[in-house]
């Protein structure tokens, strides 16, 4: 969709007295290195090709299907400041040219063909509540957001959100990929759940105890606000369609599959600096 032709339709949540207004940011680089596998410790940990689409990561200089807390932790981090966290999502591909992996599992021989793209940038932040204080995340916790079956599954999980630099504070997409005009990148953004249930790092279905807050940006009774983690993907992309992100097969790479993971593996120093940094107004990384 011709992003120039579309209503704004992004809606600003108004901060309340005391809302923490607060940014940690953590620069952990584009993945020009080249850390890409199958695999998803969180839905499939001990599976090989567990995502049967191809990851990029940054944070964590390792992180595959035999992955546990203990690796985890014991790993070096792209990320400057220290954060050992991981990142990942889906690639973006350039459909024009033809991949490495264009006969490998994950790759070509399961349907997402094409040249992997490097991002020209990611933005990784965590922001406060516009209610309120937050909390510390619990090292470890776990979070998938958005759907990587939303096509056949609908759109009760979807969290996709597609844009152009200059455009992404008026209008995002969520099941159809941006044409941006000359000049502008593609930017895929991703808002993870800022509402845990305070006990658990992970849940049966991945998703149980982590919530959104409500429209007004209130966490449901039970939870508690915690950083609201963003990760923003910027891309030098060739012209729509000629991109597409990976995903299983039968979901027709269709933009409403986009989805992102985190598992939280700052030390317990740092997250606390974070949330300090986030409740009292300041910008820091």
């Amino acid at each position: 969709m011709d992003i120039t032709k579309v209503a704004p339709n992004v809606r600003q949540v108004r901060r309340r007295a005391g809302a923490s207004t607060g940014v940690f940011t953590s620069r952990c680089g584009v993945n020009k290195q080249g850390q890409h596998n199958s695999d998803n410790d969180i839905v499939a940990p001990g599976v090989s090709n567990g995502a049967h689409h191809v990851h990029d990561y940054v944070g964590s200089r390792k992180v595959d299907f035999n992955s546990t807390n203990e690796s985890l932790s014991a790993q070096g981090t792209s990320c400057t400041n220290g954060d050992q966290s991981a990142y990942y999502w889906p690639v973006l591909r350039d459909t024009t040219r033809q991949g490495p992996d264009v006969n490998a599992l994950g790759g070509g021989a399961e349907g997402n063909k094409g040249a992997i793209l490097v991002p020209t940038n990611v933005t990784i932040t965590y922001q406060g509540s516009p209610t309120g204080k937050v909390v510390a995340m619990p090292r470890f916790l776990r979070i998938i957001t958005g759907d990587a079956k939303a096509f056949t599954n609908g759109t009760k999980n979807a969290n996709a959100h597609w844009s152009c630099t200059g455009f992404e504070n008026e209008v995002q997409l969520t099941d159809k990929y941006p044409i941006c005009p000359n000049g502008s990148k593609v930017v895929r953004s991703f808002a993870f759940q800022s509402c845990w249930d305070g006990k658990n790092v992970d849940s049966a279905d991945h998703r149980s105890h982590v919530a959104f807050a409500d429209a007004n940006g209130t966490c449901a009774s039970g939870f508690k606000a915690i950083p609201r983690l963003t990760i923003r993907l910027a891309y030098k992309a060739p012209a729509a369609p000629n991109f597409a992100v990976d995903g299983f097969q039968g979901q027709q790479h269709n933009a409403i599959t986009d989805h992102n993971d985190f598992i939280n593996v700052m030390t317990t120093r740092l997250m606390n600096h974070a949330v300090s940094c986030i409740n009292s107004g300041r910008r820091c990384g």
